[in-house]
């Protein structure tokens, strides 16, 4: 225990001196009120938090297959990829969180959630957190705020999380916002992230986080994560739409391009793939009122249209492609 006592104190926030040493933290509250949750059908794991700090997507951490780790109050970051680490080697949440809280001679400063992969869920607040602060556990979620105006809101937070429908990242929202709505933190706002993590690992990196946004500096992170959640929602609906065409389910494709128009609106990306994809599977009579209105808006649209030949994404057929561009 002592080579891991070791770990802690110097790749965390310590004063600088011995392991046995004593005194003022730097101020580091970076944390106010987060989220970590676990889905126990798909096995994915999710995290979400709002501070008035900057860039706090720092303190929140998930790996697919191990776990989903919040780390924050007079925050040391360590607490996060060992955290992660220790569950992956073994440790249920509760061993990994009481061998940090052990190591760490200022752990009632600091406040951490954890949940392991079979969905065991474990939280700490210490008790030199600064006031209002606690934490809430439920089935697959813990809740946890300091720095908070009032001490209602780990409760409003649990209390939308379970009451709210569809996915993690839906509930984690909804959590989120019902935290502000209590009054959120005395000091106000600034930042806010979320991830989602799937249920196992597919030994390509990329496509483990289905859910990766942050906003680092907003007067209300809030409404901007929402927005992105949203945007994030209209791509994957995009390449839904993709895949349906190209299973020639021209109707299925329809509806989810549709969809993602509705969460994006006036995103003129969405629309002009959705056309160019239509256009490459042959059906440029339904792209044409589609590069109509994205041309109407942007000109530069139809200056790309013929350059996509060469890069094979639509037919080196001329007459088609003066058709589109001819919008």
């Amino acid at each position: 225990m002592k080579t891991f006592a070791t770990i802690v104190l110097f790749t965390g926030l310590l004063c600088v001196g011995s392991a046995g040493a004593t005194g003022l933290l730097p101020l580091h509250p970076v944390n106010t009120y987060s989220i970590v949750c676990y889905d126990s059908v798909t096995g994915e794991f999710g995290a979400a938090v709002q501070s008035h700090w900057f860039k706090v997507a720092d303190v929140i951490w998930a790996e697919p297959g191990v776990g989903v780790v919040a780390t924050q109050s007079l925050v040391d970051f360590a607490y996060g990829p060992l955290g992660i680490e220790m569950m992956k080697n073994g440790r249920t949440a509760a061993q990994a969180l009481a061998g940090l809280i052990e190591s760490d001679p200022n752990s009632g400063v600091r406040q951490v959630a954890m949940i392991d992969a079979d969905g065991s869920v474990v939280a700490h607040t210490g008790d030199k957190c600064i006031a209002e602060a606690g934490h809430r556990t439920g089935a697959n979620y813990s809740v946890q705020a300091n720095l908070m105006e009032y001490n209602t809101v780990w409760d409003a937070m649990a209390e939308a999380f379970e009451a709210t429908d569809g996915d993690l990242a839906d509930r984690m929202m909804a959590a989120l916002e019902a935290a502000q709505g209590e009054g959120g933190d005395i000091r106000g706002k600034q930042s806010a992230a979320m991830i989602v993590v799937r249920g196992q690992p597919t030994g390509q990196i990329w496509r483990e986080k289905l859910i990766d946004i942050r906003v680092d500096d907003s007067a209300e992170p809030l409404v901007e994560l929402r927005r992105l959640l949203n945007i994030t929602r209209a791509y994957d609906l995009m390449n839904e739409g993709d895949e349906l065409l190209a299973e020639e389910d021209f109707d299925g494709a329809s509806s989810a391009y549709e969809a993602a128009s509705e969460l994006a609106p006036g995103n003129l990306e969405i629309l002009f793939w959705h056309a160019v994809t239509l256009a490459g599977v042959d059906e440029v009579e339904r792209s044409l009122p589609i590069f109509r209105e994205v041309f109407a808006k942007d000109e530069n649209w139809r200056t790309l249209v013929p350059r996509l030949v060469a890069s094979e994404l639509l037919p080196n057929d001329s007459a088609m492609i003066q058709k589109i561009v001819g919008q």
